[in-house]
């Protein structure tokens, strides 16, 4: 079987003619949404008479629900609803990337709208500016089920030379990586960087920092772009938490957070009071960050490979072992912020802010 789709080998020198063509005043809107999964992402097209120049003149559209396991054949007609609009790198200006969150005919969130609750819980800690960076790692996979460059009846070498790799023995599919980051920085996410990662052919990116609600749009867009940069090149990029078993690193979406208390001189007070919160709801927060309940973490963090151990909370200064880390820098300066390296790689942002913004800044310390 071919590591590659059959699809990336269509001839793009034709393509590229007709991507030429003149649209008039027209503009095409993609409108991408989160299906019932959690973790996929669907996306249709439509025209309007010309560019839109907020996100108050792109209309409400609908889709079939049944299609995406959000609702039942028998009702299925749902709406996507324009929440944030990036330009489009596919297709070029004056086309444009909208990312929707979908509700049923009477307003009500559908499944796995995480936005829906997260964007309520943003607006009530919205006077303590909660910025939050997410590192997402993810590994680039061949259709034929292996990472990618993987040789087909082995494993590639111990980890060791791949981190920040270079070379072409370190650095497996860099052309994907660098040309997802020029598509996010034309669309206007506010991606951050990038790096090579501790198994072979698994890479990161970072976005951030982003307030309040902005962290789960950008992220989202930032996912569906690479998988759009993938399909043309004919791989596929894997959000698993622990994508190859034995001695090899999972893949985590480790999330940085600060308020504006915690940004400011004698923020580190704040930042440990926000860290006891964590942790009295440790079990509560394992839950939520991945999309399945904790079960993909129960895979990831054993403790090993550079994580704490899902059973017990635990931070430090400096600590990559430990459940929540604070920067040497963050100590000797006194503020700045704090990394909770517990979510997982196929986590919902949305969800992921929410139950940090809710645990630290609005007591939610119930059992």
């Amino acid at each position: 079987m071919a590591s590659v789709s059959v699809s990336s080998q269509l001839n793009k020198t034709v393509r590229q003619h007709y991507m030429g063509l003149s649209q008039g005043t027209k503009c095409q809107v993609t409108y991408i949404w989160i299906d019932g999964s959690g973790e996929g992402l669907r996306n249709k097209t439509r025209t309007l008479d010309k560019e839109p120049t907020s996100i108050d003149e792109i209309p409400i559209w609908n889709f079939d629900g049944s299609s995406t396991d959000q609702s039942d054949g028998a009702d299925s007609d749902l709406y996507i609803v324009p929440a944030q609009m990036f330009r489009d790198p596919f297709t070029l200006d004056p086309n444009k990337l909208v990312l929707c969150h979908v509700v049923s005919h009477d307003n009500k969130p559908a499944k796995a709208n995480n936005r829906f609750s997260c964007s309520k819980v943003m607006e009530a800690v919205k006077d303590h500016h909660i910025w939050f960076g997410m590192e997402q790692e993810y590994t680039l996979y061949g259709i034929d089920g292996r990472p990618y460059a993987w040789p087909k009846n082995g494993f590639p070498g111990p980890q060791g030379p791949y981190y920040c790799g270079v070379g072409s023995r370190n650095a497996y599919g860099r052309d994907i990586v660098e040309c997802h980051y020029k598509a996010c920085l034309y669309a206007g996410v506010n991606i951050c960087g990038t790096n090579a990662e501790v198994m072979p052919s698994q890479w990161e990116f970072q976005v951030g920092p982003c307030e309040g609600i902005e962290m789960g749009d950008q992220l989202w867009v930032a996912r569906f772009l690479l998988h759009r940069v993938c399909e043309d090149f004919g791989v596929v990029a894997c959000m698993d938490p622990k994508p190859i078993e034995g001695d090899w690193n999972g893949a985590g979406c480790h999330t940085n957070v600060s308020t504006k208390q915690m940004r400011e001189e004698g923020g580190l007070e704040h930042i440990h009071k926000a860290i006891e919160k964590l942790g009295k709801r440790h079990v509560q927060h394992i839950q939520v960050y991945d999309i399945h309940g904790g079960k993909d973490n129960l895979r990831r963090l054993t403790g090993l490979h550079e994580t704490a151990s899902i059973d017990s909370f635990s931070y430090g200064v400096a600590n990559r072992k430990a459940s929540v880390r604070i920067p040497r820098q963050v100590a000797q300066d006194g503020h700045g912020y704090f990394e909770d390296r517990r979510p997982a790689a196929n986590c919902d942002p949305y969800a992921v802010t929410e139950a940090i913004a809710a645990t630290c800044l609005l007591d939610k310390q119930e059992e």
